[in-house]
Formats: C-alpha cells, sequence, structure tokens
C-alpha cells in the first residue's frame, strides 16, 4: 500500500486508521505492508512520536 508523503497528510492518515481499524501500530503495519521503522522515522523527522498507551501519533 503506498502511505501518503506529505507528513501531515501521512499523520492524519495514519491516526485515522489506528482509531478506527487496528488496535497496535504492529497491526496497521502488518496490513498494510509498512516497515514500521520506516513509519516511525518518517513521522519523528516532522516531529511526531507513536505512544503505545494511546495507540496514536502525537
Amino acid at each position: 500500500m503506498n502511505l501518503p508523503q506529505d507528513p501531515f497528510i501521512l499523520l492524519s492518515y495514519v491516526n485515522t486508521k489506528l482509531r478506527d481499524e487496528y488496535s497496535s501500530l504492529d497491526e496497521l503495519c502488518q496490513a498494510t505492508n509498512t516497515d514500521r521503522h520506516d513509519l516511525e522515522k518518517r513521522l519523528a523527522d516532522a516531529g511526531f512520536v507513536y505512544i503505545p498507551s494511546i495507540n496514536q501519533f502525537r
């Protein structure tokens, strides 16, 4: 699956998927065939970090 390239659109997309469809980042990454490390780095480069306790990037 091709994820959005813009970091802010990616943030919105991923957080929506985490809220509505997936109970963890690992589950989302597996379902979308996305490398978790790469996804976290892309969002970290834009200033966002994954918070497992709320299952969202902030």
